[in-house]
C-alpha cells in the first residue's frame, strides 16, 4: 500500500478579526428552505451583439468549446440513501468518492451498479472522531490527487475540527483510508459560511475555497485565510505563481464560495453565495478582489473589484457545487432547488459578462442540489453533449426529504433541437 509522504503541517497565524472557530446558530444560513424558484432571474450577462464584418480571419475556437443555445437533459438515479452528502470526486477506477457531512464519513459509489460501500481504516476513524458537524460545518469537500502530481491513491478532504477548518491528505487503497496528514490548518470556522470545496486545477495545484466564517471584514484582509480561494501544493505550501509567493491566497473578497471549475480553455469559474440580494458566478483571476463585504453582485469595478458574469436572487439559486463542460457552466442550487446552466456565448472564452449567456434552469424537480461533477469517463461530444453527476441534498436539515433521499443522479446533457 502506498504511504503518505511525511510533511510538516502548516498552521497559518490567525489574523485578529474574530475567534478561529465561531459556532453560532444565530447567523442566517445561506441556503435555508425556500419555495421552488420563480421565473425571474437577475443576470449580469448581456446578449452578444452581431459580429461586425471583417476581412480578417476570426480566431480559431478553443478545443472543445462550443456555443450551444439550449440543452435538454436525461436524468437517471445512480444511488439512493445518502445522508447529507457534500463532496463528490472521481476515483481512478471509475467509481465516485462522496463525503457525508453530518455522518463524518466517506463512501464509494459504483455508478455502474449503484452499490455504496463505506470507506474504512484509520483515516475513516479520524474523520468520524475528529470532525465537528454543526450547521454548515462538518466533513465537506473531497478531491483526488492528479495523475503525476500526487502519490497513487492520494485523496484530500476538507473538514471542520475543534480548532477550525483544515485540509487533510491520506491514501485510499481499495476502500481503506490510511492515517491522515494535515497539510493546512487554522482556517477559521463557523456554523455557517465555511466554504469547503476542494479541486485540482489544470495546473496540478490544489484549490481550496473558504467562507468568511461570519467574519465579514476578514474577506478583505490579505493575511486571513477566510473569505478566500487558496492555491496549494499537495504538501500544503503556497503554490508557485501565487500573487504573493509566501501566501496561499489566490483571490480574495469572497463571502462563501462552494464551487470551482475550469473550462477547456483553462478559464477558472467560481460559484458564490450572496447575503440577501445576489448570488454570483465569477471568472476567477489571480489576485482578483471580488468585493465582499463592500459590494454584492455587479457594481464594484469602479472601486477595483471584479464583477460577476452572472447573478441570481438568493432565493433562486444559493449555488454550491459547480462544473464546466465544453458548452456551459452548471451550478447546483440549494435554496433554488435548481441545476442552473450558464451557457458559453463565445467560442474563444473571455472573462467579461458578454462571453456568457443568460442562466437557464435545466433541472428543477429533485429538491436541493449540493454538488455537480463532469463524468471523466464520458468524453464530451463535439456537439457539446456531456454527462454530469449531481448530488441532491434534501437530508441536510433544510430540505424536505423524500423516500430514498439523498440521491446521486446521472444527468446526460445534449443540445436541444
Amino acid at each position: 500500500m502506498p504511504t503518505n509522504r511525511t510533511v510538516p503541517r502548516r498552521v497559518w497565524p490567525a489574523v485578529v478579526v474574530g475567534a478561529a472557530v465561531v459556532l453560532l446558530a444565530a447567523c442566517t444560513p445561506d441556503d435555508g428552505p425556500e419555495p421552488a424558484p420563480g421565473p425571474s432571474v437577475t443576470t449580469a450577462t448581456a446578449e452578444p451583439s452581431e459580429p461586425a464584418e471583417s476581412s480578417t480571419t476570426a480566431p480559431a475556437p478553443a478545443p472543445g468549446l462550443v456555443v450551444v443555445p439550449e440543452v435538454r437533459v436525461d436524468v437517471t438515479e445512480v444511488a439512493t440513501g445518502l445522508p447529507a452528502p457534500w463532496g463528490l470526486a472521481a476515483l481512478a477506477d471509475g467509481t465516485l468518492l462522496v463525503s457525508l457531512r453530518d455522518e463524518r464519513g466517506l463512501v464509494v459509489v459504483d455508478p455502474a451498479t449503484g452499490a455504496v460501500e463505506p470507506v474504512t481504516g484509520p483515516g475513516a476513524d479520524d474523520l468520524r472522531d475528529g470532525t465537528v458537524a454543526t450547521g454548515e460545518s462538518g466533513l465537506l469537500g473531497v478531491a483526488v490527487g492528479p495523475e503525476g502530481g500526487a502519490a497513487p491513491g492520494e485523496v484530500f478532504v476538507y473538514r471542520t475540527a475543534a480548532g477550525g477548518n483544515e485540509v487533510l491528505r491520506g491514501t485510499l487503497a481499495g476502500r481503506e483510508l490510511s492515517a491522515l496528514t494535515p497539510i493546512l490548518q487554522g482556517i477559521p470556522a463557523a456554523s455557517t459560511h465555511d466554504g469547503g470545496r476542494l479541486a485540482f486545477g489544470p495546473d496540478g495545484y490544489l484549490y481550496v475555497t473558504t467562507g468568511d466564517a461570519q467574519q465579514r471584514g476578514a474577506s478583505q484582509v490579505a493575511g486571513a485565510l477566510n473569505g478566500k480561494i487558496l492555491r496549494l501544493t499537495v504538501d500544503g505550501a503556497p503554490a508557485p505563481g501565487n500573487p504573493d509567493p509566501a501566501s496561499p491566497v489566490w483571490s480574495l473578497g469572497h463571502r462563501n464560495v462552494q464551487g470551482v471549475a475550469w473550462d477547456v480553455t483553462g478559464r477558472m469559474l467560481a460559484s458564490e453565495f450572496g447575503q440577501d440580494t445576489f448570488d454570483e458566478l465569477n471568472v476567477v483571476v489571480p489576485g482578483g478582489n471580488y468585493g465582499w463585504p463592500e459590494v454584492e453582485g455587479v457594481g464594484g469595478e469602479a472601486a477595483g473589484f471584479v464583477d460577476p458574469v452572472a447573478t441570481w436572487s438568493t432565493s433562486d439559486a444559493s449555488p454550491s457545487g459547480l462544473a464546466a463542460t465544453g458548452e456551459g457552466a452548471y451550478l447546483a442550487g440549494l435554496r433554488g432547488q435548481t441545476l442552473w446552466r450558464v451557457p458559453f456565448a463565445s467560442p474563444d472564452g473571455g472573462a467579461s459578462a458578454d462571453a456568457f449567456g443568460a442562466p437557464q434552469a435545466v433541472l428543477t424537480d429533485r429538491g436541493r442540489l449540493r454538488a455537480v461533477l463532469v463524468d471523466p469517463a464520458t468524453p464530451p461530444g463535439d456537439d457539446g453533449s456531456s454527462v454530469l453527476y449531481v448530488l441532491t441534498n434534501n437530508t441536510d436539515g433544510r430540505g424536505d426529504p423524500r423516500d430514498g433521499d439523498d440521491r446521486l443522479l446521472r444527468v446526460a446533457v445534449t443540445p436541444a433541437g
